[in-house]
């Protein structure tokens, strides 16, 4: 018999106040027409004074629960994709841990930046199958505002606030193929020599702060497209699985050339894609589980049916997995 990673619920939270486009011609030399034609953005979330990464993680993993029909105790282990925590240290996952009542099980941030959910994944999945836990939560958490130049055009309207949370429970008695309900599989992948084309400005080591977000916007969708369509194409066969055979392709919310891009690598139409970067904006690790998040709770995305991830953040980091619902 094989363990299975399955998700049993989705969480999901976006701030209260809504930045349109319209509000950004306020503050910085762009347009409405300018920002969608290069991303297809219309809104993002911006988190309120005060509100912190950890809030947001708190109340997606709160709604994940309820959706569970499960309650903090019954957790075995959190994991928060992040690169904007509250704090250098502690972590984000222990004030969710503490905010839910969890009392037991290892609790930790990761960091891998857009591909951060994945990578979180796929370490709560391998911690499953080895019989650590039988219940975790995998949240992606970001308050992006806090590090963009508000100055610079180029950034500043692309980023969003908010987060996404699933519980994954262990079920036993997979049969080791695609036929199985739960995580079928995990591919990650990372580049360091790429690390300069998306990065922020500063940090704890060098200058003492966050510093703002600088992208070279050309060279990391010339690598998006591919890199994304690679890992796919491993899970694809590690999986004996076809393109065509995939329900659902929920990538990571970066810009929608680079999502159009991906589903025609993968030879499926925009009507199988969950999008949300119109109303979103690029909320980093937290926009494949509010994507996935929405999909569920809307109906689209039906138990039985294959799901594909895929994300590529700064690093370069990227990678993609394979469930059934």
């Amino acid at each position: 018999m094989t363990v299975r990673s399955v998700i049993r619920s989705c969480g999901a939270y976006l701030p209260e106040r809504v930045m349109t486009n319209a509000d950004l011609e306020k503050i910085v030399d762009t347009s409405d027409e300018w920002i969608v034609q290069r991303s297809g953005i219309r809104e993002r979330h911006i988190a309120a004074d005060g509100e912190t990464a950890a809030d947001l993680a708190i109340k997606a993993a709160r709604e994940a629960l309820i959706n569970a029909e499960l309650s903090g105790a019954d957790i075995d282990g959190i994991i928060v994709a992040t690169s904007t925590p509250d704090t250098t240290f502690p972590s984000v996952a222990v004030k969710v841990q503490a905010a839910l009542g969890c009392k037991h099980g290892p609790t930790f941030d990761v960091q891998a930046v857009c591909s951060g959910f994945l990578y979180a994944l796929s370490v709560a999945d391998s911690m499953m199958r080895t019989g650590h836990a039988r219940r975790m939560l995998v949240i992606g958490a970001e308050k992006m505002s806090s590090i963009l130049n508000w100055e610079d055009r180029t950034t500043c309207v692309l980023f969003g606030d908010g987060a996404g949370a699933v519980v994954l429970e262990a079920h036993d008695g997979g049969t080791g193929t695609a036929a199985d309900r739960g995580v079928l599989s995990t591919h990650l992948y990372a580049d360091g020599n790429h690390c300069d084309i998306l990065k922020t400005s500063g940090g704890v080591s060098s200058t003492g702060d966050a510093g703002f977000i600088v992208m070279e916007g050309r060279e990391v969708f010339r690598h998006a497209v591919d890199k994304m369509a690679g890992a796919v194409r491993d899970v694809l066969d590690s999986n004996k699985v076809t393109a065509d055979q995939i329900d659902w392709l929920v990538p990571h919310q970066a810009n929608i050339r680079i999502l159009e891009g991906a589903a025609k690598k993968l030879g499926v139409g925009m009507d199988q894609v969950i999008v949300t970067v119109d109303r979103h904006g690029n909320t980093s690790a937290a926009s494949i589980p509010l994507a996935l998040a929405e999909g569920m709770a809307d109906g689209r995305i039906k138990p039985g049916q294959l799901v594909m991830l895929e994300a590529l953040g700064a690093g370069l980091t990227w990678g993609a997995a394979l469930i059934r619902m």
